[in-house]
């Protein structure tokens, strides 16, 4: 494994796991945090698309496993 692809393999695994926290704390946050992460996680993940598909599919997902999600 070259040192790249061992960077590349810890953000990978960066990413996942700070993502998963913000989701385990997710019902904690205050709502305009929520707001933002959704807001960001929305364009990052388009990654220049204009699908709105993701947005509706991450807001279901969150409302789906947090009640107290604002989003909808």
């Amino acid at each position: 494994m070259s040192a790249t692809s061992s960077a590349s393999t810890s953000n990978e695994r960066y990413f996942l796991v700070l993502g998963a926290a913000a989701l385990e704390l997710w019902s904690s946050l205050p709502q305009e945090l929520q707001e933002t992460l959704f807001e960001r996680a929305v364009i990052l993940g388009h990654k220049g698309e204009r699908d709105e598909s993701l947005r509706e599919q991450l807001a279901k997902f969150l409302h789906d496993h947090h009640p107290r999600t604002q989003h909808g």
